[in-house]
C-alpha cells in the first residue's frame, strides 16, 4: 500500500512553546487579516471554504456563523465557546492539537469573536485535562499581557468528565453553573444564563428543564447568544483567512474539503493520532496511523466512536469524508476509529457501547435512559449466554424505541450502533443465541485519557460508574436529572481517574 500523504495544517509536528514562537512562525496573520475585514465578509469567506465542524456532526461552520450574526442580541454581548470537552470513546484529537499548539485555536476563536461580534471567549475543557488546561491558561495569559486578544475577555472553564458535557447545550448549561443536561434550544444556542439568574426569580410557564430563557430571531430577548465551535474546527480558521478559501479547498473533496485529525486505536499494532486529507480511504488511515492489524489477524469491523454504525470489513476502502461515510450508513464522527480484528466478539462490543451510553444518559428522556439501560442488560445477557433467546427476541423493539422524543443525539447514537450490529453482523448474534459462541463480558468502552508509547489508555474507573453518575457499590435507582436537578455544578464531587491500558482490555 502506498504511504499516506502527510499534512500539517492543524496538528503541528513540533510543540509551539510560546506566543512569541507562534508569531515568529507567521502565527497571527489570519487574525490580523480578519480584523481588517467586515464581519459578514468573514462569514462569506468561511462559507466559501466549505469548512465543516470537526466535533462530530460535520455542520457547515460558515452557516453556523451566519446564523449567529443574523440572530445577535442588541442588548447583550455574544460569547464564543471553544468546545474542548472531548469525551468520545476512541478520540484524542482535540487534546493532541492543544498540547502541540493552543495558539492557533485561540487565534481561531478571536477571529470568530470578531465575525459574530463577541466580547468574550470561553474555553470549555475538563478539569481532568490538566496538561491542556495548563497550556490554554498560559496561552491566554500571554495573549492578554501582549494585547494580542484586544478587548475580548478570555476564560477557561473546567468541567466534569461526563460524556454529555461535550454536547453543545449541556456545555452551556454547565458553564452557567448547572449540571450537563442537554436542553431544547434553537440552532444558534441562545440562553447562556437562566432567567432566574438575570431577574432573581423563576419565570412562570418555563418548559426548559434548566429554566433557561431562549431568544427568538432578531435578538428580541436579553438571553445572551453563544457560538460553540470545536477545538479542531477553530484550529482551521486562521489559515483560511491567512491564505484564502480556495487554498483550504486544495485538498479534500468537494463536500468535505480540508483535512481531519484521526485517532486509531483497538486491534492495531500501535495506536496514534495523525492529520489526514479528507477522502483518504479508511484502510489507508488505519494502516498509516495504526500499522495495520497484528500478525495473523484480519479486520472484522471498525467503530467510529459511539456515534455511528459499525463499518464492515468489506467497506474499508470507503473514503474518510462526510458524504462517503454517510453513504454506507455510518459517519466520520470525531475521527476516532476503533479497529476490531477477528478475535473480537461484536456482541460484547455492542454490550460495551450500550452500557456506556446507558450510564452516560442524563435521564431527562425516559426512553433514552430506561430503554438504554434495558438494551444494555439484554446485550450483557446475550454476550454472556444468559437467557440469550429471550434477550434477542426483545432486542429489535427495544432498539427501535430508545430514541423516542429524544432531546439530544445520544439516544440516536445508541440506536445506530446497536442496529448496525444487528443488521451487519447477524452471525455474531446468532452464535450467542444458539450457544455456539462462548460467554464473554462486555467490551470496555470508555473515554481515552492518553496515548503513551503507541498504547491507548482508557478511563478504567468507568467500570464502576453507576447509572446515577456515582461510583457507589450499589445503584441508588435515581436518575442523574432527578438526583442532581436542583443542585449546582459547583457542588460536583470529582473522582480521580484510574488508567487502564487498552492492551489490558484486549487481553
Amino acid at each position: 500500500m502506498r504511504a499516506m500523504r502527510k499534512v500539517r495544517r492543524v496538528l503541528f509536528a513540533a510543540t509551539i512553546g510560546s506566543l512569541e514562537e507562534y508569531r515568529a512562525k507567521r502565527g497571527g496573520e489570519g487574525l490580523a487579516a480578519a480584523l481588517e475585514v467586515d464581519p459578514m465578509a468573514l462569514v462569506e469567506t468561511l462559507e466559501a471554504s466549505g469548512l465543516r465542524g470537526r466535533g462530530g456532526a460535520g455542520f457547515p461552520t460558515g452557516r453556523k456563523w451566519r446564523t449567529m450574526v443574523e440572530n445577535r442580541s442588541e442588548r447583550v454581548g455574544t460569547t464564543v465557546v471553544v468546545n474542548g470537552a472531548e469525551g468520545e470513546p476512541g478520540t484524542f484529537k482535540d487534546r493532541s492539537i492543544l498540547r502541540k499548539n493552543p495558539y492557533h485555536v485561540l487565534e481561531g476563536a478571536l477571529i470568530a469573536a470578531h465575525a459574530v461580534g463577541a466580547d468574550r471567549v470561553i474555553f470549555g475543557l475538563k478539569r481532568s485535562f490538566a496538561i491542556e488546561v495548563a497550556r490554554v491558561r498560559t496561552a491566554i495569559a500571554e495573549a492578554e499581557a501582549s494585547g494580542w486578544s484586544g478587548d475580548v475577555a478570555l476564560e477557561v472553564f473546567e468541567g466534569p468528565d461526563e460524556y454529555l458535557y461535550g454536547e453543545e447545550t449541556a456545555l452551556l448549561e454547565t458553564i452557567d453553573g448547572r449540571y450537563p443536561f442537554p436542553r431544547l434550544a434553537p440552532p444558534f444556542r441562545r440562553g447562556v444564563r437562566s432567567f432566574e439568574e438575570r431577574h432573581g426569580g423563576a419565570r412562570p410557564g418555563v418548559t426548559s428543564a434548566a429554566n433557561v430563557q431562549m431568544a427568538g430571531p432578531g435578538g428580541a430577548t436579553d438571553a445572551p447568544p453563544a457560538l460553540v465551535d470545536n477545538v479542531e474546527t477553530l484550529a482551521n480558521v486562521p489559515r483560511i483567512f491567512q491564505r484564502g478559501a480556495a487554498w483550504f479547498r486544495t485538498v479534500g473533496t468537494e463536500e468535505s474539503p480540508g483535512t481531519i485529525v484521526c485517532t486509531v486505536t483497538g486491534s492495531t499494532r500501535h495506536h496514534g493520532v495523525a492529520e489526514v486529507i479528507m477522502g483518504t480511504p479508511l484502510r489507508e488511515v488505519i494502516e498509516s496511523i495504526g500499522g495495520g492489524t497484528k500478525e495473523g489477524r484480519r479486520i472484522k469491523a471498525v467503530m467510529p466512536g459511539v456515534a455511528n454504525g459499525l463499518i464492515h470489513a468489506d467497506q474499508l476502502d470507503t473514503p474518510v469524508s462526510y458524504e462517503a461515510m454517510s453513504a454506507i450508513g455510518s459517519g466520520v464522527g470525531s475521527g476516532g476509529f476503533i479497529v476490531m480484528d477477528d478475535s473480537v466478539d461484536l456482541v460484547a462490543v455492542a454490550a460495551g457501547v450500550s452500557r456506556f451510553l446507558g450510564v452516560e444518559s442524563c435521564g431527562q428522556c425516559t426512553p433514552c435512559k430506561q430503554g438504554g439501560l434495558k438494551i444494555s442488560g439484554l446485550l450483557r445477557d446475550l454476550s454472556q449466554s444468559k437467557g440469550a433467546e429471550r434477550a434477542f427476541a426483545s432486542m429489535e423493539s427495544s432498539v427501535a424505541a430508545v430514541a423516542d422524543s429524544a432531546r439530544c443525539y445520544l439516544a440516536h447514537q445508541h440506536e445506530a450502533v446497536v442496529h448496525s450490529v444487528l443488521e451487519r453482523f447477524p452471525e455474531e448474534m446468532a452464535a450467542h443465541v444458539s450457544g455456539q459462541a462462548p460467554p464473554v463480558p462486555p467490551y470496555l468502552v470508555a473515554e481515552l485519557v492518553d496515548i503513551t508509547g503507541g498504547v491507548a489508555i482508557l478511563d478504567g474507573r468507568f467500570r464502576d460508574k453507576q447509572p446515577d453518575w456515582t461510583y457507589e457499590e450499589v445503584f441508588s435507582g435515581k436518575l442523574p436529572a432527578d438526583r442532581l436537578g436542583e443542585g449546582r455544578y459547583g457542588e460536583w464531587t470529582f473522582r480521580p481517574r484510574e488508567w487502564v491500558s487498552i492492551t489490558d482490555v484486549d487481553d
